[in-house]
């Protein structure tokens, strides 16, 4: 018998809650947006039922290697990584969309609580309550909220608790710009309290004819998922764009070391979203998504600034991704 291993409930809880405000903050953001200079729109906003299948299908690319080669690093390392949490962890995680990575830490880690946080209230309780079928004894508070902008996490009454450990895979933090980044991580910081720990997937800076492919597939499941976008706010905002007038561009810009995609105007154009007009010019831009490389000891220095030490970091042999494990000092 394993003495770090928990009792196994009969049955473990299951619970959501709904952080999201009131009001369509979906509309706010894209005609904000569309006004600036540079027209763009957040990357959450990809993720409709559509989208989250398409990225489903890019995950399974042959360009697109950060899905494999993360869960490869996972599956070779993941007694390290549950040693590295430890036992009654409450596991938290940001943007938990389908949780197929989360399945081998959960089962390695066997936590008494964990608790998905995600914008997409669907997607959410689908995840959970397919976790709740494999792993019986596992309670699962779902929240759905926007982990972006900052999140309170409610108290947990009656399971035991030795630390908090967020789990931030799939590189998702090269969403956001370096500052962006390190506030991110330094709010994080502050949910875990010292001693708490993080495990994050960071995608690591090579060279740029792979990382182009990636983010423009030659089957053009990416360009499709870029347009979707654009769809969904026909669908649900009233636009009226015609996608057959856009065109998906993504391309890794070395200077920055990160990934532009870009949906971009083919012709002179008006579109009209909620009453509202916006004018688009040939080959103007709207900028949908950033995803920002590091090297490892460019990480290293982001966390530390905001205040993690770093315990451990896997790679793969290609040094292709990373896993970070840091501790909240």
């Amino acid at each position: 018998m394993n003495p770090d291993r928990p009792p196994e409930p009969v049955q473990g809880v299951v619970r959501f809650y709904n952080f999201v405000p009131e009001g369509n903050a979906f509309l706010e953001d894209v005609l904000a947006g569309l006004a600036r200079a540079q027209k763009s729109i957040p990357p959450k906003y990809f993720y409709d039922e559509r989208g989250s299948k398409l990225f489903e299908a890019i995950c399974e690319l042959p360009e697109y290697y950060p899905t494999r080669t993360e869960m490869a690093i996972m599956r070779a390392h993941i007694a390290e990584m549950a040693e590295f949490v430890g036992p009654d962890a409450e596991l938290i995680e940001f943007g938990s969309g389908a949780g197929v990575k989360t399945r081998i830490l959960i089962e390695a880690l066997r936590p008494p609580l964990y608790v998905p946080v995600d914008i997409d209230g669907a997607m959410l309780r689908t995840a959970s309550e397919n976790l709740a079928q494999l792993f019986p004894w596992l309670n699962i508070t779902g929240m759905c909220a926007d982990y972006s902008r900052g999140l309170a996490l409610p108290q947990f009454v009656g399971v035991p608790i030795r630390k908090k450990a967020v789990f931030f895979p799939g590189s998702t933090i090269g969403n956001f710009t370096p500052e962006e980044a390190l506030e991110f991580l330094q709010r994080t910081r502050g949910l875990l309290g010292t001693g708490g720990v993080m495990l994050v997937g960071v995608d690591l800076k090579k060279d740029k004819s792979a990382l182009d492919a990636a983010y423009d597939d030659a089957q053009g499941v990416t360009a499709q998922f870029n347009l979707n976008l654009l769809s969904r706010i026909n669908r649900e905002l009233g636009g009226d764009f015609q996608l057959q007038r856009f065109a998906h561009r993504a391309f890794y810009d070395e200077g920055s070391g990160r990934i532009e995609m870009h949906l971009e105007s083919l012709c002179a154009q008006l579109v009209r979203i909620a009453g509202r007009r916006f004018k688009f010019a040939p080959g103007e831009t709207i900028h949908t998504e950033i995803s920002c490389k590091y090297t490892v000891a460019e990480f290293g220095a982001m966390a530390r600034d905001a205040g993690f030490v770093t315990e451990k970091v896997w790679t793969d042999e290609r040094q292709m991704f990373s896993v970070h494990a840091l501790i909240a000092a």
